[in-house]
């Protein structure tokens, strides 16, 4: 992953709402959620969510798929791994290690 992509990515989550999000997006998994239900769960005004989901499309991190006149945003699992790999890649100084009392990462969906 290029740099330029993960401070973009982090900045994008560098935000309680948008990292809210994310988080609720990444739970719901690769099926998404629609706008509507993602601002009831999180107590989220339309407006203000819209912005937060159009940064973190910007950012790489959500796919918007149109479903007839809904739209449903996913998370970019994909994405989401490339930038974990990226902070861990110098983890340790290249040796394989497992920090204490860090739970193990599941497989994405």
């Amino acid at each position: 992953m290029d740099e330029k992509i993960a401070v973009a990515a982090l900045a994008a989550l560098a935000q309680e709402a948008r990292l809210r999000v994310f988080r609720a997006l990444v739970g719901a998994g690769p099926q998404g959620m629609t706008p509507g239900a993602l601002s009831a769960m999180l107590d989220i005004p339309a407006s203000t969510l819209s912005f937060h989901l159009k940064e973190l499309v910007h950012a790489g991190l959500v796919g918007a798929e149109r479903d007839g006149r809904h739209l449903h945003y996913q998370p970019a699992l994909g994405r989401m791994d490339e930038l974990l790999a990226y902070l861990t890649a110098h983890c340790c100084m290249g040796r394989p290690c497992t920090p204490s009392g860090r739970a193990k990462r599941r497989t994405p969906c």
